[in-house]
């Protein structure tokens, strides 16, 4: 079956709102040297997505948008050798344009999905999953005995990184921000949940881990949360912020680190840890495991056609999702 010639891709030219997104009509790429074309069967929503769109992290305008998504290789390029046409795939890394019905990428930034993960999952989990695995994994190595604390721990990358730290052993103490969110959290791995608005973070850590705190703070909401994170460390603990879904964390002072007890704090970028391919490769390998042992359990919260992708954006901003977001070209 010959390709179409075009196909319906988001874009937008300024920074700002949800509103700048478009959905128009691009020429279906054809893949050079290296290359592979992918017809994109379901693509992950992300708060990176979002951070982009606003110029957090700005992008080079105008700009495709998305760097999750999962589906079937329909054309590679010359001197392409780890995939063939057919072959079920997805991807988790630059460069971005994943909002799409096809999308080109090196065949370096791509994953061969097992043919017992459905590519809906793996649309649903790849970033999402990675970060988690690489969280507890490397950037802190999570092990049995461990108390952990976790933000948004009925988001995308909480319910996998709940599920994941349970499996190793550690006791998670998650925070969500209502009721529902706290029976989903608890259902993924959270032995305790904290309603964030309601209650003192800090205290409440104190409180359940006997005045001990925690090894280690996963935080992905930055700016509201910060403080929190940091009062509820143990000595020489580590906050690994690695988003900032409230905003970015105020400029402080590295003495507090110190009066704290020695504590450490890392902002770490899943690209770092996924930089080269045996890297990217171990990395997926490991989440595929997982969910296979039935470790961990994807929830996909909710989906959108491509077409409102506005909506998914405002849906993923104001906190009003749980799990991970598909968007269906």
């Amino acid at each position: 079956m010959s390709l179409p010639s075009t196909q319906s891709a988001v874009r937008f030219d300024h920074h700002g709102g949800a509103e700048v997104l478009d959905l128009v009509e691009v020429p279906v790429p054809s893949p050079g040297p290296g290359e592979i074309l992918i017809r994109n069967v379901a693509v992950g929503l992300n708060f990176i997505d979002i951070y982009q769109r606003t110029g957090l992290y700005p992008l080079p305008l105008p700009s495709g948008l998305g760097k999750e998504s999962a589906g079937v290789v329909e054309a590679v390029g010359e001197g392409v050798t780890r995939f063939k046409v057919g072959d079920r795939v997805a991807t988790a890394t630059a460069p971005v344009g994943a909002y799409s019905q096809f999308h080109l990428m090196p065949e370096t930034a791509a994953v061969a999905v097992p043919d017992d993960i459905s590519l809906e999952v793996a649309a649903a989990v790849m970033l999402k999953g990675m970060t988690a695995e690489f969280l507890v994994n490397r950037a802190f190595h999570v092990k049995q005995g461990d108390e952990i604390l976790l933000h948004a721990a009925a988001g995308g990358v909480g319910l996998i990184l709940g599920q994941w730290a349970k499996s190793l052993g550690a006791t998670v103490i998650g925070t969500v921000g209502s009721e529902a969110k706290a029976e989903l959290a608890k259902a993924h791995g959270s032995d305790h949940v904290i309603l964030y608005d309601r209650e003192d973070v800090a205290a409440r850590v104190k409180d359940i881990t006997k005045g001990r705190g925690v090894a280690v703070a996963y935080d992905s909401v930055g700016q509201d949360t910060f403080e929190a994170s940091l009062a509820s460390l143990k000595r020489r603990g580590t906050l690994v912020l690695f988003g900032n879904a409230s905003g970015p964390v105020p400029p402080f002072d590295p003495l507090r680190l110190s009066r704290g007890g020695s504590l450490y704090v890392t902002r770490p970028t899943l690209f770092d840890y996924v930089a080269t391919v045996e890297e990217l490769d171990a990395s997926a390998a490991a989440l595929f495991a997982v969910i296979r042992s039935g470790a961990v359990k994807v929830e996909i919260g909710q989906t959108f056609p491509l077409a409102e992708v506005r909506q998914a954006h405002e849906a993923l901003a104001g906190r009003k999702t749980t799990g991970s977001t598909l968007l269906i070209p």
